[in-house]
């Protein structure tokens, strides 16, 4: 087999955990190559996933900003540019924070920092197994158009969403039956809207029509809410709309409408102040397990079937959407929950209600626990849901990225060491535990040692850490 080449740090995925995770492995001085099966970079924030950051959880509901290092400078290098939107943080939606960019400016200025970094990249290769000593690994084996090669690192990244990589090296891992795995979806996005023409019907239905998502910690009452829905002047003051609920069932008993989600999307910002839907919960596909590619093909073509009538029903039914088009497909599934690799330490529901700090804090999150779904007419319950205590936030450990059993490897993204109520796959944790990740691969290397290793004294890789913009102390 072909040794394509030998490296300090070798990443298997080049989704938002592992762009996050070559870049910091390289500004932490190490020798670095990012393995992708596509041509393209970015994972969920642009081929498979919501509008940019949605959702970014960046501020915590006290208002404090608990997430920074590279998924706040490729945001602040998009809204200087005009490709993004600055942070919002409505005032009844704090807690729900979004800092919208452009995905697909958001994917070339990842190209430009691999550049800019000395980040090596393998695209067009699919990692299909590890070359291990012992229980050690070695090296990654990729297939691609140049046929079955090897790529040899001191330490090795598995940014593949699913963990691929950890289960091929002999990481324990836990994956609930698939009947009761959270559906997975296809994206798509539509211009052409009458935004005024959506926001009066929001404020006319404010009271019953729609999930405002208020954070319980800010205490606003229904009728608070729909009065303040009822004054909003802007599409930005909301950003993400989910209910649509009478239409909904009208549609449902028409045959319109499939009954297995809701109708929602995020605006997704283009150049000079236009705005885009872009629809991420019109499909969902159950009973699917993404490590099966024959449930994985089956997913492709039912999510299809779905947005085809969702996009009849978009037309038909929702003031303002009358005449809008499609502009733009995501290229595959978002996967919404696989694999959890089961690491040294493991996030517990917990953790995420006592807003628990830990000494080897990595990063910050303030997304809730609980609240899984299924694809079924009952497609979602908020019963067992718990938030972090007071508005505050949890730390993530770094042990929640060392696979127990296994040496010289390391999980970032969703994947990470974590109970299945708190196991989240936004894209906030990918990016936050993906540097994490690749600053402690970078640290391990320089000092010839494993991860394990690693986590009797964290204080250099939190140096790092802290280098890069990381916000690991000083907030709830």
């Amino acid at each position: 087999m072909e040794i394509y080449g030998e490296y300090d740090v070798v990443i298997a995925g080049g989704g938002t955990s592992g762009v996050a995770a070559a870049i910091a492995s390289a500004r932490a001085g190490a020798k670095t190559i990012l393995i992708e099966r596509l041509g393209t970079l970015g994972g969920q924030m642009n081929v498979s996933g919501p509008p940019g950051f949605a959702y970014a959880y960046m501020f915590n509901p006290r208002g404090e900003q608990i997430i920074a290092g590279i998924m706040e400078e490729t945001h602040a290098r998009l809204l200087q540019d005009g490709h993004a939107l600055p942070h919002t943080t409505p005032d009844f939606r704090v807690g729900y924070s979004f800092s919208l960019v452009d995905p697909d400016y958001w994917g070339l200025l990842i190209f430009e920092m691999m550049t800019e970094n000395g980040v090596n990249l393998l695209l067009y290769s699919v990692a299909v197994d590890v070359v291990k000593e012992g229980n050690a690994v070695k090296g990654v084996i990729v297939e691609n158009p140049s046929g079955r090669q090897v790529v040899l690192g001191k330490v090795i990244i598995d940014c593949t969403g699913e963990g691929h990589i950890s289960a091929r090296a002999g990481a324990p891992y836990e994956q609930v039956p698939k009947d009761q795995l959270e559906p997975h979806t296809i994206s798509f996005t539509v211009d052409g809207v009458d935004w005024e023409k959506v926001l009066q019907y929001v404020r006319d239905n404010a009271a019953y029509e729609f999930n405002a998502m208020t954070h319980p910690y800010l205490g606003w009452t229904d009728e608070q809410i729909a009065e303040r829905i009822r004054r909003v002047k802007d599409i930005t003051e909301i950003s993400n709309f989910m209910g649509y609920y009478s239409l909904r069932d009208a549609a449902i008993a028409a045959g319109d409408w499939h009954p297995y989600s809701g109708v929602g999307f995020f605006i997704m910002p283009r150049e000079n102040g236009v705005f885009q839907a872009h629809f991420q919960h019109s499909s969902q596909v159950g009973n699917v397990d993404p490590t099966d590619v024959r449930d994985l093909t089956y997913a492709e073509i039912e999510c299809r079937k779905q947005v085809t009538m969702a996009l009849k029903f978009i037309k038909k039914y929702m003031p303002g959407f009358e005449n809008c088009y499609l502009t733009r497909m995501c290229h595959e599934l978002r996967i919404r929950e696989s694999r959890r690799i089961m690491g040294d330490y493991v996030l517990t529901k917990a953790d995420v209600a006592e807003a628990r700090k830990f000494d080897d804090v990595i990063g910050k999150s303030s997304f809730s626990s609980g609240a899984k779904h299924v694809a079924t007419k009952d497609t979602i319950s908020y019963e067992g849901i718990v938030y972090p205590k007071d508005g505050g936030s949890y730390d993530i450990p770094y042990r929640c990225l060392v696979p127990k059993v296994v040496e010289n490897l390391l999980v970032a993204g969703k994947a990470i060491s974590a109970d299945r109520d708190s196991y989240k796959r936004f894209l906030q944790e990918t990016m936050v535990t993906g540097q994490a990740a690749g600053a402690a691969a970078a640290v391990c290397a320089r000092n010839g040692i494993s991860p394990r290793e690693l986590e009797r004294d964290v204080s250099e890789l939190q140096k790092v850490l802290l280098e890069q913009g990381v916000i690991l102390y000083g907030t709830y």
